[in-house]
């Protein structure tokens, strides 16, 4: 991306202890930099993301509620991973398409956070429960896959409020450039008074690490800690295989993103306060890597179901396979003692290539 600084601030020249003029536009080589990042992480998400939602809606016939879950984590992938071209795009061009599109690429990057990460703290709850809480709950996993839908919802909700201020806030505005009379048009917060900009620039980023970070790192944190027990005290393979995937994936995701919300939260602390103009360039800098890291979890996430997951490594060359052969059938479709048959069979033992043609 072409902008460095975080979405919620828009700095100014008398936020600095140095005199004279700060200019905090990135240089070209971290423009074209991010920009060939940004693509390769759009690209390989989007393939990724997409075989997930395939996997789960035409190959894997038996559902369970981490299932749902996942399914719902690919979505919210692919919500950003879709909205990344168009940013990318404008970022470049100045933004063309206007201030409702700025408004809702800006708030697609927001969704996918809270939704991502509030699911993610949901499969480890259910993890908990169909793990630490066998016995309980055994014999009550179907009734409970209904309310996961609802759980499911519910997330979306909570997601799509918690960007409101985002959205609501985000303007496509002018500004002059520094020591220029050039004008370049910027999409960020924007606001009239001074009173509402300093409440907001404090309550997004506060809001992205309080419930999009740091709730459901603790919810993972205690959930995981009592699965990893109670599988020393049952010394079960099995059942360490079931959570390992799930396991990898929310420890990824944290990793892509603890680096940005320390950063934020250093920044955050310090906003409203002189400093430094070299400082805040390579503050801005910092939160750009770090924000680059944090879009990598849209592409990870698939890539692990592919290597550690046995049944999805299964499913995925089934696709393959039903491609080449949904190919095969349409290219020498002359040749009619052609058949193709997928090499595959579903967990239920139906033909696969009937369901993904259909």
């Amino acid at each position: 991306m072409t902008s460095v600084a975080p979405d919620y601030y828009n700095p100014s020249t008398d936020d600095y202890t140095d005199y004279g003029l700060c200019n905090l536009d990135p240089n070209p080589a971290e423009v074209i930099a991010q920009t060939y990042m940004h693509s390769i992480i759009c690209a390989f998400g989007l393939i990724g993301n997409i075989l997930v939602v395939v996997t789960y809606i035409f190959y894997k016939r038996t559902k369970t509620m981490t299932d749902v879950y996942l399914v719902n984590v690919a979505v919210a992938d692919l919500t950003f991973v879709l909205a990344l071209p168009f940013i990318i795009y404008n970022e470049r061009h100045s933004w063309p398409m206007g201030s409702v599109v700025c408004k809702v690429l800006r708030s697609a990057y927001s969704i996918n956070l809270y939704s991502g990460m509030l699911l993610l703290a949901c499969i480890s709850g259910d993890r908990y429960v169909s793990i630490v809480q066998a016995r309980r709950t055994f014999g009550a996993r179907s009734r409970y896959l209904t309310y996961n839908r609802i759980i499911c919802s519910g997330v979306w909700v909570c997601a799509a409020t918690l960007t409101l201020p985002t959205l609501i806030y985000t303007e496509r505005f002018e500004e002059a450039s520094l020591g220029a009379e050039t004008v370049h048009p910027k999409c960020q917060l924007s606001f009239s008074n001074d009173r509402t900009a300093k409440f907001i620039k404090k309550l997004v980023p506060s809001l992205q690490m309080a419930v999009g970070f740091l709730l459901p790192l603790a919810v993972m944190a205690l959930c995981y800690s009592s699965i990893t027990c109670t599988l020393i005290r049952a010394q079960s393979s099995q059942r360490h295989k079931a959570v390992r995937v799930v396991f990898t994936v929310v420890v990824v995701f944290i990793v892509c993103h603890l680096p940005y919300n320390v950063t934020l939260l250093i920044h955050t602390l310090g906003l409203f306060e002189q400093r430094s103009c070299q400082g805040e360039r390579l503050n801005l800098q910092v939160l750009a890597i770090s924000k680059s890291v944090a879009y990598l979890h849209c592409c990870l996430n698939p890539v692990l179901y592919a290597f550690i997951g046995s049944k999805f490594r299964s499913h995925f060359r089934q696709i393959v396979m039903d491609l080449w052969c949904f190919g095969k059938k349409y290219i020498y479709s002359a040749r009619s003692s052609d058949v193709c048959v997928s090499a595959f069979k579903s967990s239920d033992g139906a033909d696969n290539f009937s369901s993904f043609s259909a």
